[in-house]
């Protein structure tokens, strides 16, 4: 089929799904419906072939290992965290963070959560998962908008992961500039050169990482932003009248007078265990993969391409689940059938985001199937000129990352288009720098990532911070709209002194 066949039918699933989602504050429905109108489309119009096929791409996404244990991961982790509350880790880290004269400050709250996000740079689920269990009770008590940390979750996990890219982010952009690589596209030089020339250059990840201190620092609001923190410093409203937040907080926080004395190692233990298995998680798959493979001589990035993010990411949170059960039965805290009961309450708590990840998934699988990204940036390349490129992928770069939901897809998308471009404008003379290119597309992604609606990094840093999704777009918008402007900035800027 023609890439372009549905032409710009193709954008239509997305917008209908960001439009309903910020009009009518339900992202569900709105993402089913643009996933039902997009299949509807596929079909050429027909209404019952579109509904089955939109039943069916529902049930696909489950076909796909990675996005079955990213569900499964998501339900795992509402048990964590419930048993972290109910075993006194939580409470136990509260009353050791309370001994540091910062810890009862709005500005040491925050700092805190940033430097959380900036340490823990292995995975961004992991990331705004952290970084919400532990420094969301600090910020109830001292009235900070849910919406703020929801801010310093997402802003901290995909950018941080850019800038120090030892994780899953790294291997898949290296995987993606390895096949440059064998098409020539790269020239003389290698990925792995190429990839670490654009890491100083990703500039909206640097800015989106400096803004959250700066806010963290000065306590600067902008927009909807303030009001939510208005809100909640005078009227002690964590989330507005009305809001839906992703998690059920009566299910998490129920019978709070039963839990356990204070005990910080209930939850700094089973975290610390969960990071470390994760990277041994990485290590593992990576040494499978790579033999799998029959690579000759692997080096380390061989072995990061091979890992599978979500599989290390599913044993963390089991062995972090397991070594907090063993405490808690050791202790005496919690019998083993309270344990169970305890675990199905937290994983029933995530069924929402659960369902909201499902619908993500199927509104990029639909995206997919119409060919909404190569459209969309098709449409922009004939304006490109040498000083324009970096700006314009970036900008084509997030526009269908906002559309798709998906910063990875974009990845996908837009480095096999843009480096041939601008290897091509290279060979006729122009001086266009491939690294800025790449990390033109990679910030792009992630700006395009945090904006949307229908992204799953945006609606698990919701589900981390306890708010309403819709809401948590809104206020964080002005921080990235404000990072976007100043890397289009760098951009023009460096194009202009750009060297090959």
């Amino acid at each position: 089929m023609d890439t372009y066949a549905f032409g710009w039918l193709s954008i239509v699933p997305p917008v209908l799904a960001i439009g309903l989602a910020v009009a009518s504050r339900q992202a569900v429905p709105s993402l089913l419906a643009g996933v039902w109108v997009g299949w509807v489309i596929a079909a050429g119009g027909d209404l019952f072939g579109g509904t089955v096929s939109a039943i069916q791409s529902l049930i696909d996404v489950f076909g796909d290992p990675d996005q079955t244990r990213v569900v499964i991961f998501t339900l795992l982790m509402g048990a964590l965290l419930l048993l972290l509350q109910r075993g006194g880790g939580v409470a136990g880290f509260l009353t050791w963070a309370s001994r540091w004269r910062w810890s009862g400050t709005r500005r040491g709250a925050q700092l805190l959560a940033a430097c959380l996000g900036l340490g823990v740079f292995i995975e961004s689920t992991i990331t705004c998962l952290i970084v919400g269990a532990v420094a969301r009770p600090i910020f109830d008590r001292l009235r900070i908008a849910r919406e703020k940390l929801a801010y310093i979750c997402d802003a901290t996990s995909a950018p941080v992961c850019m800038l120090i890219p030892i994780n899953s982010w790294g291997a898949v952009i290296l995987g993606l500039l390895a096949t440059q690589a064998s098409l020539g596209t790269l020239g003389d030089r290698g990925p792995l050169a190429v990839f670490l020339a654009a890491v100083p250059l990703n500039f909206y990840a640097i800015l989106s990482v400096l803004i959250v201190f700066v806010v963290a620092a000065t306590g600067w609001d902008a927009g909807p932003m303030r009001r939510a923190e208005r809100r909640a410093a005078d009227e002690g409203k964590l989330v507005r009248d009305g809001a839906r937040p992703v998690v059920t907080e009566t299910v998490l926080l129920e019978d709070a007078a039963g839990e356990a004395p204070p005990r910080a190692r209930h939850l700094i233990v089973p975290l610390t265990l969960m990071i470390g298995v994760v990277l041994a998680g990485i290590a593992v798959t990576g040494v499978r993969g790579v033999r799998a493979a029959g690579v000759a001589a692997p080096t380390m990035m061989d072995y990061l391409d091979s890992a599978s993010g979500s599989t290390a990411v599913l044993w963390g949170v089991l062995a972090a689940l397991a070594v907090l059960a063993v405490l808690l039965s050791a202790s005496g805290v919690l019998k083993p059938g309270d344990l169970v009961d305890i675990s199905f309450r937290g994983a029933g708590a995530m069924l929402p985001i659960a369902t909201l990840l499902v619908l993500a998934f199927g509104i990029g699988a639909i995206c997919d199937t119409l060919g909404t990204g190569p459209f969309i940036a098709a449409q922009v390349t004939p304006y490109l000129t040498p000083l324009l490129v970096a700006p314009l992928v970036f900008l084509v770069s997030g526009a269908i990352a906002f559309a798709t939901g998906t910063s990875w897809g974009t990845f996908a998308i837009m480095i096999p288009l843009a480096l041939p471009l601008a290897a091509t404008m290279n060979l006729e003379g122009a001086a266009v720098s491939l690294p800025l290119v790449v990390s033109a597309v990679l910030g792009g992604g992630v700006f395009g990532d945090h904006c949307s609606p229908i992204s799953d990094t945006t609606l698990i840093s919701s589900m981390a911070a306890w708010s309403d999704h819709i809401d948590h777009v809104r206020t964080q918008l002005p921080y990235a709209l404000a990072a976007a402007a100043g890397t289009v900035v760098l951009y023009l800027v460096a194009g202009l002194v750009a060297v090959r």
